[in-house]
């Protein structure tokens, strides 16, 4: 399928940064190309989208000597032909949507394609970060995983409710009902069993609740209805429970495919410094140790940091951080740094732009893991949330553990963190020595008050 448009008459006042330049427009059913006139006639094609017509597309970029293309990131309709693209040896760049409409020009009046490979011919483009295909195979089953405990989560709710309706107060006495003695009472209550004493014998021996209270709590109306909705939840439960454990396997083996070879050099890992929390949610292989292996020093150290947050956050960076020359590109790739509009030299705002970038929101989550935590990051959340409000002390506790988590990652130093009261002292030295700056310049000197006044 040939397409009878026009290319656009090039500018002459702008400088080609990429002459081997092509442009995608990508569609559910097609896809609009767009190469420079002289490398192809017509400049301009279109092609279908199944693996042929992708195949054929790219045969005919590399046919025209293409060496770079750049497509917007709609959706997942970008994967199939950057896959094939890059396997050919193009660079491809992937660029927000959002960046085009920035540029000005007369998009509305030529093809999509068109105006993409302009701008890329000139350099106007900036490719979106994507980490190594390696890492990429780890996202997507990351990903998954995560899909699966949120569709989990929806049958516990749905147990929670069938035993609701059979007024066992079970939620009142136990603070997870999926945890050992909740799933021993639930599946214990499927099998047949429904005397509250005999339910009750099954508490361990940890539970805060005592038996005589679990009894009245158990003491209900079993109708087979709701018997019938609580044994479908559990049992829906149970099967995305194996598939997260699938997901759990197959994580493993593509991080020891990661491994190298051991380093003789590395010193054991001490795991002292953080309790197991037994969350349900955490990976079932020992994750600190493999990870630990793999990136050659421990990020689950890091104060709010564990097992899954630091796994999601390799998956979306990596482990070569080089694409970030500084912590504060890393941040601001996050989205966990202010964005600040600077007009004559003064700030006319500053807010943090929304996102939905997986690892910031890991970040964020271990900022609200330490706002009770008796060290550098706790002493600093609490003291920012006391100046701007928890919504704001949480961003910047979250910029604080991922500028600590970007020079850990990329220097390989173990991480080392402050007490509360260290930090503190920090703190007051440096108030101290800005008051004493402040007084030399006004011709006073500041004096400590005495012990005895």
């Amino acid at each position: 399928m040939v397409s009878t448009v026009t290319p656009p008459k090039a500018t002459e006042t702008l400088m080609a940064v990429n002459p081997d330049a092509a442009g995608l427009d990508i569609g559910h059913d097609e896809i609009w190309v767009c190469v420079p006139t002289e490398r192809a006639t017509p400049a301009v094609r279109a092609f279908g989208t199944y693996t042929p017509d992708l195949n054929a597309l790219a045969d005919w970029l590399v046919q025209g000597g293409i060496q770079t293309a750049a497509l917007e990131s709609t959706g997942v309709y970008w994967i199939p032909i950057y896959e094939i693209l890059e396997a050919r040896g193009i660079k491809v760049y992937v660029v927000n949507a959002r960046h085009l409409k920035h540029v000005p020009g007369r998009k509305s009046d030529i093809q999509d394609c068109q105006w993409i490979q302009r701008l890329h011919t000139y350099g106007l483009l900036t490719a979106s970060f994507r980490p190594a295909a390696d890492i990429c195979a780890i996202r997507s089953v990351v990903r998954q995983r995560a899909m699966l405990i949120e569709y989990r989560a929806a049958h516990i709710q749905h147990m929670q409710k069938a035993l609701q309706q059979m007024n066992v107060q079970l939620t009142q006495v136990l603070s997870d009902i999926t945890g050992k003695t909740g799933l021993a009472i639930i599946r214990a209550i499927l099998a047949g069993e429904h005397d509250p004493q005999r339910l009750a014998q099954l508490r361990d021996e940890r539970c805060a609740k005592n038996e005589a209270e679990i009894v009245k709590a158990l003491t209900g109306n079993y109708r087979a209805e709701h018997l019938f909705a609580l044994k479908q939840a559990v049992t829906l439960y149970d099967m995305y429970t194996t598939q997260i454990q699938d997901c759990d396997t197959e994580l493993e083996r593509l991080w020891q495919a990661q491994r190298p070879v051991r380093d003789p050099d590395l010193p054991p890992l001490d795991t002292s410094d953080k309790r197991n929390t037994h969350s349900k949610n955490a990976p079932t292989y020992d994750a600190r140790t493999l990870l630990y292996e793999v990136v050659g020093v421990d990020l689950v150290a890091i104060s709010g940091l564990n097992v899954s947050t630091v796994q999601t956050i390799l998956s979306d960076t990596g482990l070569d951080l080089s694409a970030f020359p500084s912590e504060k590109h890393f941040c601001s790739w996050l989205n966990v740094a202010p964005r600040n509009d600077i007009s004559g030299g003064k700030v006319l705002r500053s807010r943090t732009l929304k996102s939905g970038n997986r690892a910031g929101q890991a970040f964020r989550l271990a900022a609200q893991s330490v706002s009770r935590k008796q060290d550098e990051f706790g002493a600093y959340y609490r003291r920012q949330r006391a100046r701007l409000g928890p919504e704001q002390a949480n961003v910047a506790t979250a910029h604080k553990i991922a500028r600590a988590f970007y020079h850990v990652l990329k220097h390989h130093t173990p991480f080392r963190s402050l007490s509360a009261d260290d930090y503190n002292q920090q703190v007051r030295d440096r108030e101290v020595a800005r008051l004493k700056k402040k007084a030399t310049q006004l011709g006073f000197t500041l004096a400590p008050v005495p012990a005895s006044a």
